[in-house]
C-alpha cells in the first residue's frame, strides 16, 4: 500500500463518484489516496481493519478461506465499491480477502475518523445500509453460481476478469497468467478437471496455450460463456 499525495487525482475520483454526497459534513480533510500494486492485498481475513476504503479504480478479486484451509472465490470488484462497511458494524477484523488484480486506487478514511464524525451521520449510515444490502444480494447470487454453474462458465468469467492486456502493438492481445493450482482451489474444483476445462475452451477456439500462459483469441465466445458471473 502506497499513499499518493495527489489532491487533484483524489478530487477527480471524488467528483466522478460523488463521494461528497455520501456525508453530511465535509470529509475531504480526512481522506487519503492509496495505490495498491498488482497482486497486493487491500485486506486479509483475521487482520485488523484500520480504514474504510472507497475502491475507485482498478480490479480486485474477493475470496474467503474455509476451515479446511482452502479458498473460494466470492466475486470481483471493479468500479466504485466500499470496503470495510461490514467491519464498521462491529467486526474487529476483515471478513474476507481482497486482492487487486490490476494496480488499483482507493480513497481511505481511518476508522477513528469514521467513528468520530460519521457513526451518527444518517446520510452516511443509509449509504452503508445500501452497500451491505447489495453485498448480501451479490453473496447469495454468487453462492448459487458456485453450486449450480458448470466450471466452463465460471472459468470463462475468471479468465476475462484476470486476463492482462498486452496491447503494446495495438493488437488487443490479452494474456492469462495465473497459478492453475490456486485457480482450481478458488473455483472449487480439482486440478485435473480444471485442465480438462481449459482444453475444452481451447477446442472451442476461445483460448490457446503458449509456453507458460494462455492467450485469449476469441473474446466474444469467452464473454458469452462468462455471462456476467461473479459481478
Amino acid at each position: 500500500m502506497m499513499k499518493i499525495n495527489d489532491s487533484r487525482k483524489m478530487n477527480q475520483y471524488i467528483s466522478k463518484y460523488e463521494i461528497d454526497k455520501i456525508f453530511t459534513e465535509d470529509m475531504r480533510p480526512f481522506m487519503e489516496l492509496f495505490l495498491f500494486k498488482r497482486n497486493e492485498h487491500i485486506c486479509k481475513e483475521t487482520e485488523d481493519i484500520k480504514y474504510i476504503f472507497f475502491f475507485v479504480e482498478g480490479k480486485a478479486k474477493v475470496y474467503t478461506t474455509l476451515s479446511n484451509g482452502k479458498s473460494l472465490l466470492l466475486c470481483f470488484y471493479q468500479g466504485f465499491k466500499v470496503l470495510g462497511d461490514l467491519e464498521l458494524m462491529g467486526f474487529q477484523t476483515a471478513s474476507t480477502n481482497v486482492q487487486v488484480i490490476d494496480d488499483s486506487y482507493c480513497i481511505g478514511i481511518t476508522l477513528q475518523k469514521v467513528e468520530t464524525h460519521l457513526l451518527n451521520d444518517a446520510k452516511f449510515l443509509r449509504f452503508i445500509c445500501n452497500s451491505l444490502g447489495e453485498k448480501l444480494n451479490r453473496c447469495s447470487k454468487n453462492s448459487s453460481i458456485n453450486l449450480l454453474y458448470p466450471l466452463e462458465n465460471r472459468l470463462a468469467s475468471y479468465i476475462l476478469a484476470t486476463g492482462k492486456s498486452m496491447d503494446n502493438e495495438g493488437d488487443g492481445r490479452i494474456e492469462f497468467h495465473e497459478n492453475l493450482t490456486e485457480i482450481a482451489e478458488l473455483l472449487g474444483t480439482s486440478y485435473r478437471h480444471l485442465l480438462r476445462t481449459l482444453k475444452t475452451l481451447a477446442l472451442k477456439g476461445a483460448i490457446k496455450r503458449e509456453n507458460n500462459h494462455f492467450e485469449i483469441i476469441d473474446k466474444i465466445t469467452l464473454t458469452n460463456l462468462a455471462a456476467d458471473l461473479y459481478k
